[in-house]
């Protein structure tokens, strides 16, 4: 009989940050799948958990999904990890999961911390729709590409960023976006953990008197708002949100964002009869 692959979340920073079923997962497994070994072994030995590891990360990913997937046909139960939060968001494990479930083997997940959900929740900007983009691309033209794309996207923008980029990545968000509300979380759960809030050019400016940031950032930016005043006709904003390549309900959905209407508002006005 075949294993269980274990989707393990694991703290961002503070070693509380863990669940009871995490650290019970931890300990019957068989064998845990880290993204770092020496940065695994610091959360199991802080925990009293001795069990054997295994490197699995993006640059032998390829190699080791086939063992791991030997091991869970023989009947091992695997729990992966990554170094910090919810495995597989911006981390490997994709090739792991697909074969996996290819091969009709089970997988638990087993939530808990995530940066992306921890900034969101303390930024202040809205939370019922968020768009995650992973790491912004390290060179300005496809960064600035990117960003580009969330002109209009009506949700909150969650990206990851290296300190070393903060600079050039605000000017682009910027340029691109304009003076939305932006919010730097910066080393959360953390010793130094801070949250810098104001626009991406106000941000840069601070950020420009004071020593070079350091450790794990994530990035919000306010979502795409119908500039004040904007009395096209719902029919004709759905209209274009279709032409932007939205399909039917998706279109509805973020025409009513956009204006603050219930979405049965807007579907009415748009199948209503037309002269």
């Amino acid at each position: 009989m075949a294993g269980t692959l274990y989707l393990v979340a694991t703290p961002i920073g503070n070693l509380e940050d863990i669940t009871l079923r995490a650290l019970r997962v931890l300990r019957e497994a068989d064998l845990i799948a880290c993204e770092d070994t020496r940065h695994t072994r610091k959360l199991l030995e802080h925990y009293g958990i001795h069990k054997p590891t295994l490197s699995y990360h993006e640059h032998n990913e390829a190699s080791r999904s086939g063992e791991l997937l030997e091991k869970l046909r023989q009947g091992a139960n695997v729990a992966l990890v990554s170094d910090a939060g919810t495995p597989l968001v911006s981390d490997p494990g994709y090739r792991l999961v697909a074969k996996v479930i290819e091969s009709a083997i089970s997988i638990e997940p087993v939530p808990g911390a995530s940066a992306i959900l921890a900034a969101l929740t303390a930024s202040g900007l809205p939370t019922d729709a968020f768009l995650f983009g992973g790491f912004l691309p390290a060179r300005p033209g496809p960064r600035r590409k990117l960003l580009a794309r969330f002109k209009e996207e009506p949700a909150t923008l969650v990206f990851y960023e290296a300190p070393h980029r903060i600079l050039e990545a605000l000017e682009d968000i910027d340029a691109a976006l304009g003076g939305r509300p932006v919010v730097l979380a910066r080393e959360m759960t953390k010793l130094h953990q801070e949250f810098l809030r104001g626009t991406a050019a106000s941000l840069r400016e601070s950020l420009g008197r004071r020593p070079p940031l350091k450790g794990e950032i994530t990035l919000l930016v306010g979502r795409a708002v119908t500039p004040p005043g904007d009395r096209t006709p719902l029919r004709e904003a759905v209209e274009a949100a279709l032409r932007s390549g939205l399909n039917r309900m998706e279109a509805i959905k973020t025409v009513a964002r956009q204006r603050g209407l219930p979405k049965r508002e807007v579907y009415r006005a748009f199948e209503g009869p037309r002269g």
